[in-house]
């Protein structure tokens, strides 16, 4: 039986406090993607669910890749676009999630 996304953060984490705090530190300084969120609530608000998800993504990133830039990098090159910086310019605005479901999607049209 699958477990609820309270009960998987509380088992893997302790807290969501934990979790967010846990994010934090795998984005690097300049990665901040707190400017995306509502600044009345900030991430504490967002579902246990996004949050799960969002570490799982940013966790293999920083194991496959080390930054996002990296990412950006390897994308790029994969659709041999290195030297394209208007379409670089638009990845580095993607979030962390719709950037990394992008690549796997492009390296698998590409095998």
């Amino acid at each position: 039986m699958k477990k609820t996304p309270l009960a998987e953060v509380k088992e893997r984490f302790g807290s969501k406090e934990n979790l967010v705090k846990e994010l934090k530190e795998l984005f690097d300084k300049g990665e901040v993607f707190e400017n995306r969120l509502s600044t009345d609530k900030g991430i504490t608000h967002v579902s246990n669910e996004k949050l799960l998800k969002l570490h799982g993504v940013a966790t293999e990133v920083k194991e496959r890749f080390g930054t996002r830039a990296k990412l950006v990098d390897d994308l790029l090159k994969i659709e041999k676009r290195e030297k394209d910086e208007g379409l670089r310019a638009r990845y580095e605005k993607w979030g962390l999630p719709r950037l990394f479901d992008h690549y796997k999607s492009v390296a698998r049209r590409a095998r």
